[in-house]
């Protein structure tokens, strides 16, 4: 039987101990709330995605009542990232607000989210750090996607059926 285990490194911060361009970062994440559309869930979610150049992308979170036709806050500021280009991802900043706060945790990307993060870090061969906040203040960082989404997909996960006979 094969075992595997998986341990990683985060750390828990608050907002006054981030620098700049950090501090910068998330903010720009949570101006992105103003354009999230939640009228279902009343989740709003806003990302910022840095840059190598210190450019910044934002998305916000877009719900559809033809659920799953919406899109997360990371993949709508994923999309505007320009792959023609040697522009990397730097860090991303994920936050949320919601009506009524069931929970103070910081937010995670969801398993889709996760999986695009970590297809972008795999095309830049560059690790991608991730700023997971909540309104409070408290954040989670993460300094590479692969802790993120340990079993994923990719060009480097995938076997085909040859390799997984020898």
């Amino acid at each position: 039987m094969n075992t595997f285990q998986h341990q990683f490194n985060y750390t828990s911060l608050t907002f006054q101990e981030l620098v700049e361009p950090t501090k910068q970062l998330v903010k720009f994440a949570e101006e992105a709330l103003a354009k999230s559309y939640a009228p279902y869930s009343n989740f709003h979610v806003g990302c910022a995605v840095q840059l190598q150049d210190g450019t910044f992308l934002t998305g916000a979170n877009h719900e559809n009542a033809a659920y799953p036709a919406g899109i997360c806050a990371e993949r709508a500021a994923l999309a505007s990232l320009d792959m023609s280009q040697q522009n990397f991802v730097v860090a991303i900043a994920i936050t949320f607000k919601q009506d009524a706060s069931l929970t103070l945790n910081p937010i995670t990307p969801c398993g889709i989210c996760r999986q695009s993060i970590k297809e972008v870090q795999d095309w830049q061969e560059k690790p991608i750090i991730i700023y997971m906040c909540n309104p409070l203040g408290n954040i989670i960082r993460v300094d590479d996607a692969n802790h993120l989404l340990p079993f994923s997909f990719g060009k480097n996960d995938l076997k085909t059926p040859a390799s997984i006979l020898k």
